[in-house]
């Protein structure tokens, strides 16, 4: 459009600056007004000195300054092949350049010369629409030499978020000790740390008489306290080439004591293992596993919640309908413990154990509970699953508990709670699992805390006038342990340290038979039960969260569908290897 001025206009020729140089390319081709030669080798490409000198600082420096290439008739390029020179001939003259995987290294190494930024990261785009596992760390390290930051910042994201293919290509192993560990060590790498140990010993044996010097500082990349401890204990902890350093045994001895002992590690271990946290490419992530649909029978669904996204995700259904099993996380697998089974109009109390793996979204059998039991409770404390009484085989009372230990596979009989009691609030806090309340044999409210100190396998029991709740949960949120609900409206939070039990803003609803779970310090409440102010029972699809900070509730929407009597767990894993991206 021209441009108006008082005394007349201006006119824009819009096309004018392409239309010159198509121009200049067509006098270049009929080397009409040339006045330079640029060469490769024994090829020479006719050129106007003005044109070269106008498109690239390289080429102005050259001409017009007082080098000698600024008199000569012929200039040799050295460096750069007959087919590129041609290549950046031509997009000197048009703007324009064929980039391919032929040619885009060559075509990228004499724009970084000849400084033709456009040209540079247009080659950079092309290799970065090209990345894959298996050649992503070789393009970080061809970035690195032609310091383009582009190219080095996408190729490296590829090789933290393919971390498992990568490890498994033969690049990985040609890394320096420098590189690798830079790797091994960022937050951002999306692997499980037992892919992370894996890769680590492949280069370390790669060449073992060269490497061995460096096994201990690439050791302590290795977020060691995060490894399954089955792992641990079998392929990390029993490894002869790691025991045969003794900085590394010092680094496993410690470890061990964090993942495998019963026991808390003291201060100092603590400190010498840093206190550092799962990789940021862990999320946390919600899941509903069965309970009772829309007032309907028992349902297998599996629903997983990313807080990120907002968004519900179906997974694999449970194996068969449990009604009222108890489930747990453990090493980021889900254990389904026990309950009913309603087959055919026939009642089965199940021992059966089922374990979910989110990374493979398959269900597999696991060892049995020594005692068939439904209407439970469990609770996790290390490599430890621990299923607290219930209701037995022929309906009566279980006052038993039973322990699985993960390293073993196997289940062991525990002591017995003091009282047995059905449908309490359940935590772990400081070596010791608590039972808050629940309902006796003729569902009276049991006003006990009851304590079980883990190393020690010993009861006892505390009497409280606080304590009122039945079919409730119970989680540790910071330093407290919080019981949810369970007939009432009342949120209470419980110092273990003080003994002393701390009021919180009460849920909109009366509330019982709903789940909870934390996730990034916030309490997340999910469906269950409500008592209407005319004392009506209603079944409820509410997903609220609340705020320990603020002591305050808002609602996260609605569940799929109305909900109770269901598992609600935390599961953390890497969304890119579980595709839940």
């Amino acid at each position: 459009m021209d441009e108006e001025l008082p005394d007349g206009v201006v006119f824009k020729d819009h096309n004018f600056s392409s239309d010159l140089l198509r121009q200049l390319n067509g006098l270049r081709q009929s080397k009409i007004l040339t006045d330079v030669s640029i060469c490769s080798g024994a090829w020479e490409v006719p050129c106007h000195r003005n044109v070269l000198a106008s498109s690239s600082p390289y080429f102005k420096a050259m001409f017009c300054s007082h080098f000698r290439e600024s008199r000569e008739a012929k200039v040799q390029l050295h460096g750069i092949d007959a087919t590129t020179l041609e290549h950046v001939i031509t997009y000197a003259y048009t703007g324009e350049v064929h980039i391919s995987a032929a040619n885009v290294l060559p075509l990228m190494e004499a724009a970084a010369m000849l400084q033709y930024p456009r040209m540079f990261e247009a080659c950079s785009s092309y290799l970065q629409s090209q990345l894959t596992p298996g050649n992503c760390l070789g393009l970080v390290r061809l970035a690195e030499i032609l310091n383009c930051e582009s190219l080095r910042k996408k190729a490296r994201e590829v090789a933290l978020t393919c971390f498992p293919e990568v490890a498994a290509s033969a690049d990985l192993k040609e890394l320096c000790a420098m590189e690798l560990r830079g790797y091994l060590g960022d937050d951002g790498l999306c692997g499980e740390e037992e892919a992370v140990f894996e890769a680590l010993m492949a280069w370390v044996k790669h060449d073992l008489k060269a490497r061995w010097q460096h096994m201990q500082e690439l050791l302590q990349q290795v977020r060691l306290q995060y490894i399954h401890p089955a792992f641990f204990h079998h392929f990390v902890a029993s490894d002869a080439l790691l025991q045969s350093s003794p900085a590394c045994q010092a680094i496993l001895e410690r470890a061990s004591k964090q993942i495998l002992s019963v026991y808390s590690p003291s201060a100092q271990d603590c400190d010498l293992l840093g206190h550092i946290p799962p990789r940021s490419s862990y999320q946390d992530f919600l899941l509903l596993l069965g309970g009772r649909k829309d007032s309907q029978q028992t349902t297998r669904d599996v629903l997983l919640y990313s807080a990120r996204t907002g968004q519900w995700q179906s997974l694999a259904k449970l194996p068969t309908r449990l009604y009222k099993a108890s489930a747990i996380t453990l090493h980021r697998s889900v254990y389904v413990l026990g309950g009913m089974v309603v087959s055919e109009g026939k009642s089965l109390i199940s021992s059966s154990v089922y374990i979910f793996s989110l990374k493979l979204n398959q269900w597999r059998l696991g060892q049995p509970m020594l005692a068939a039991r439904y209407s439970h409770r469990s609770a996790t404390h290390r490599n430890f699953i621990f299923s607290i009484g219930g209701t037995g085989e022929g309906q009566e009372l279980l006052c038993s508990m039973e322990r699985y230990d993960s390293i073993r596979d196997v289940w062991e009989s525990m002591a017995n709670m003091p009282v047995a009691v059905l449908n309490p609030a359940v935590a772990v806090k400081d070596q010791r699992l608590y039972l808050f309340g629940g309902e006796d044999i003729m569902q009276n409210p049991v006003r006990l805390i009851q304590v079980y100190h883990i190393s020690r396998n010993t009861w006892f029991k505390m009497e409280t006038r606080m304590i009122k709740n039945v079919c409730a949960p119970a989680v540790v949120l910071g330093e407290r342990i919080v019981i949810v609900g369970g007939y009432t409206r009342r949120i209470l939070a419980y110092d273990p340290r003080s003994n002393k039990f701390v009021k919180c803003a009460d849920m909109k609803d009366r509330r019982m038979h709903h789940g909870a779970t934390v996730m990034g310090n916030k309490l997340y409440v999910t469906g269950g039960r409500r008592l209407t102010t005319d004392c009506n029972i209603e079944d409820s699809a509410s997903f609220d969260c609340y705020d320990p900070e603020t002591d305050t509730w808002t609602s996260q929407g609605q569940l799929p569908h109305r909900l109770f009597d269901h598992a609600c767990l935390t599961l953390q894993c890497i969304p890119h290897t579980a595709s839940l991206t």
